[in-house]
């Protein structure tokens, strides 16, 4: 048997280097450490610290869990995997 797997649509931002405040803003105001020498930042959930280095994009999980409301994901497989929705 083969199964495809059902589309969703996420809410997403990519990590530039300088969005910090944008992030926290679409986070909800939850706090995220930084190490601007390296250009990353943390993201602390409670499978543990997530780090998002320039050009990730933090996801939005569409169906939340205890475990993870936010998470990053590299460039390459974001653009794998998600194509734009154009909103209306």
């Amino acid at each position: 048997m083969k199964y495809r797997k059902k589309p969703i649509i996420v809410e997403a931002i990519q990590w530039n280097g300088t969005n910090e405040l944008d992030i926290q803003d679409f986070m909800g105001g939850i706090t995220v450490a930084s190490n601007p020498s390296k250009e990353q930042f943390y993201i602390d959930t409670l499978e543990g610290r997530m780090i998002t280095e320039k050009g990730d994009w933090i996801i939005k999980e569409p169906h939340p869990t205890k475990d993870r409301t936010f998470y990053p994901c590299k460039p390459d497989i974001f653009e794998a995997t998600y194509d734009k929705v154009e909103e209306k």
